[in-house]
C-alpha cells in the first residue's frame, strides 16, 4: 500500500528545511531514505518537483503548486494529531531543549527536576552550547537564546531579560584593590574572552558619556563559566552575564564593580519553538513552566 501522507510529509519538510540532510533527523529518517521518498513521489506523479544541486535544492513550476496544497493538507493532519493526542492533556514523549551552557548550569538545571515531577511521562534531552544550533537540523523542540533573535518563522516568548556584571572575588580585591573607577580597570587583571575580542571591550557612563575600555590580562578563556570559575579563585576581574553570577554575589563569594558606570543594556531571553496550530502538549507545558519558574527571574539582584 502506497504512503501517500508519509512522501507528501517528507516532501514539504524537504523544502522547508533545504535539503534532505536537514529534513532526515526531523523525519527519523537517513538523508537517503528521504532521498528516496522524494523520488518515489516524483514517479508516482510523473512530474519532477525538486531542481537538485550540489549546494541547494530549487522547486520547479509543478513543484510550486504541489508544494502549496501539500503544505496546508501535511498541516491539517499534523493539527488533528496533535488535538487528539493532546485532547487528554498529559504531555509526554521526548523533550528536546537546547540553551547556553550558564543558563542551563545556573538556572534549568536547578528547577528541571520539578518539571520532570510534574509531567512523569515526559523524557529529557539537553543540549548546553554556546552556539547557535539549527533547530530543525537537529530536532529541538525549543531553544532558549539570549539576545536578538534572528530567524522570525518560530515562535518566541520572552521569560526575562539579562545584562552583564562585573565582579571579582574579595581575595582578588585585598591582594590588588578595588578599582574605583573604569579607567582604574588598566592596573588590574582582567580575565578576557578568548575567541570573542568585542567582549574584551568593556563599556562604561563616565561623566554623562560612553567610555569604552579594552582591558587586558594574563588569562584568555573562551567560555563564560569558565570564566566565572577563574574569578572565583581570586585570579582576576571577571565580566559575565547576570543569571552566571546571581548566586556567587548572593553568597559573598563574587563582588560587584564599578556598577555606578554601568552602559550595560538588557538583553531579551526567549523560549522558541516551532510556529504550529497545534503543539504537542509538551512544548507549552515546558514554555510555560519556564514562564512561572522565572517570574520575576532569579537571576535579578
Amino acid at each position: 500500500m502506497i504512503d501517500h501522507a508519509s512522501e507528501m510529509a517528507a516532501f514539504v519538510r524537504v523544502v522547508d528545511s533545504n535539503g534532505f540532510s536537514a529534513a532526515a533527523p526531523v523525519l527519523g529518517l537517513s538523508p537517503s531514505a528521504v532521498s528516496k521518498l522524494i523520488t518515489r513521489l516524483e514517479t508516482r506523479l510523473g512530474v519532477r518537483l525538486l531542481q537538485r544541486t550540489t549546494r541547494a535544492l530549487h522547486l520547479t513550476q509543478e513543484g510550486e503548486v504541489f508544494y502549496a496544497a501539500a503544505k496546508r493538507i501535511v498541516g491539517e493532519i499534523e493539527s488533528l494529531e496533535n488535538q487528539i493526542v493532546g485532547e487528554s492533556g498529559t504531555p509526554s514523549g521526548v523533550l528536546r531543549v537546547t540553551t547556553s551552557l550558564a543558563f542551563a548550569t545556573h538556572q534549568l538545571a536547578p528547577v528541571l527536576s520539578e518539571f520532570l515531577a510534574r509531567y512523569p511521562l515526559v523524557q529529557f534531552e539537553l543540549l548546553p552550547t554556546d552556539r547557535v544550533i539549527d533547530m530543525v537540523d537537529e530536532g529541538i523542540d525549543v531553544a532558549l537564546r539570549i539576545g536578538r533573535l534572528a530567524d522570525t518563522s518560530f515562535m518566541a516568548r520572552k521569560i526575562g531579560e539579562d545584562k552583564r556584571l562585573i565582579c571579582a572575588a574579595p581575595s582578588y580585591l585585598a591582594r590588588h584593590g578595588t578599582p574605583q573607577r573604569p579607567e582604574d580597570l588598566a592596573r588590574h587583571n582582567c580575565i578576557v574572552s578568548r575567541d570573542q575580542p568585542y567582549l574584551n571591550r568593556w563599556s562604561f557612563k563616565v561623566d554623562g558619556r560612553l567610555v569604552e575600555i579594552d582591558v587586558r590580562g594574563r588569562v584568555a578563556v573562551a567560555e563564560g563559566e569558565a570564566q566565572m570559575q577563574l574569578a572565583l579563585q581570586g585570579i582576576g576581574i571577571v565580566r559575565v552575564t547576570r543569571l552566571t553570577l546571581a548566586q556567587a554575589i548572593r553568597e559573598g563569594t563574587l563582588v560587584p564593580l564599578l556598577g555606578a558606570f554601568s552602559a550595560e543594556e538588557a538583553v531579551a531571553i526567549h523560549a522558541v519553538y516551532p510556529h504550529r496550530r497545534h503543539l504537542a502538549p509538551k512544548v507549552p507545558a515546558f514554555v510555560n513552566f519556564l514562564i512561572e519558574k522565572f517570574t520575576p527571574p532569579p537571576w535579578e539582584i
